[in-house]
C-alpha cells in the first residue's frame, strides 16, 4: 500500500500505518481501538489475544451486517428502477398511440 505514514494509537500502542486518506485511516483505527476497549472492559481478565480475536469477530459481524443491508438496498433499488422503467415505457407507448 502506498501513501504517507500515519501514526495511530490502538489499544495503548502506537502504529505507523500507510494510507492515502489520513482521515479514513484514523477513523478506522479509532473504530478498532473502541471495539478492543469495549471488549476488554467487558472481560478484563482475558489476555490481549482473546480480546483481539473477539474484537475481530465483532468487527466482521458489523461488516457482514452492513454488506447484507447494502445488498438488500441494491435489490430494492433495482426493483424500483424496473417499475419506473416499465411506467415510463407505458407512458411513452400511450403518448405514441395518441400522436398517431
Amino acid at each position: 500500500m502506498n501513501g504517507k505514514s500515519i501514526k495511530v494509537k490502538i489499544f495503548g500502542s502506537e502504529y505507523p500505518l500507510r494510507g492515502e486518506n489520513e482521515d479514513l485511516t484514523k477513523r478506522i483505527a479509532s473504530y478498532v481501538d473502541a471495539m478492543l476497549t469495549r471488549i476488554h472492559d467487558k472481560i478484563p481478565e482475558q489476555p490481549p489475544l482473546t480480546v483481539a480475536v473477539l474484537s475481530a469477530l465483532n468487527i466482521t459481524e458489523d461488516l457482514m451486517k452492513e454488506r447484507e443491508q447494502h445488498q438488500q438496498t441494491m435489490m430494492h433499488l433495482q426493483t424500483e428502477i424496473v417499475k419506473l422503467n416499465n411506467y415510463l415505457d407505458t407512458c411513452l407507448e400511450s403518448a405514441g398511440d395518441a400522436a398517431s
